[in-house]
């Protein structure tokens, strides 16, 4: 599947951003402050952002649950995932508009001059995920099936045959743990 660069990073955003709520363990929530926020803002290089305060703060909370629940329901469909969609990128105020600043060539921006972060992120954010429905992809909005993960996750691979949030981390532990107890099993 070919993506561009400005929907690649969109879309790496969200994750992200969907990585960043609590996974239900007790674990904290990785957007607990302002701080936090603007290192969310710095990570992903979200240009046009001006002072964040707590009012970003809950917008973006606000956004972020909404991105959750689109990948906890990919696998129902694309007609669920587009509702949610396009409720979401009507409500950020959608203006789309060609740009090339922060030397990148030319892209498109679908978020107004001067939007919040959470419309900002909602509408760019928003049409990325849009555009894996429109060809078909929907369900390569994924979580992690590391049992003590759950990271959400865009299978970019070929083939859609991508299980693991990092390969490096939780697949390779899988696989390791998996080898140690057929040595166990062979040797006992």
């Amino acid at each position: 599947m070919l993506i561009n660069h400005d929907t690649r990073c969109a879309l790496d955003a969200v994750v992200d951003l969907v990585n960043t709520a609590p996974p239900g363990d007790g674990s904290e929530d990785r957007l607990a402050d302002v701080a936090a926020l603007r290192r969310f803002v710095e990570r992903n290089t979200i240009s046009d952002i001006g002072t964040l305060g707590e009012r970003d703060l809950t917008a973006v909370r606000s956004v972020r649950a909404r991105f959750t629940e689109v990948f906890a329901t990919a696998g129902n469909g694309p007609r669920h995932t587009a509702e949610l969609l396009n409720t979401m990128i009507a409500a950020a105020g959608t203006t789309p508009r060609l740009t090339d600043h922060d030397g990148y060539d030319w892209h498109v921006h679908y978020f107004a001059p001067g939007a919040s972060l959470a419309d900002h992120l909602a509408a760019d954010g928003g049409m990325a995920l849009a555009f894996l429905v429109v060809a078909g992809e929907h369900e390569r909005l994924r979580r992690c099936e590391a049992p003590d993960c759950r990271f959400a996750f865009v299978d970019l691979s070929r083939n859609r045959s991508r299980r693991y949030c990092d390969s490096r981390t939780c697949g390779n532990r899988l696989h390791v743990a998996a080898y140690r107890a057929r040595r166990k099993e062979a040797a006992g």
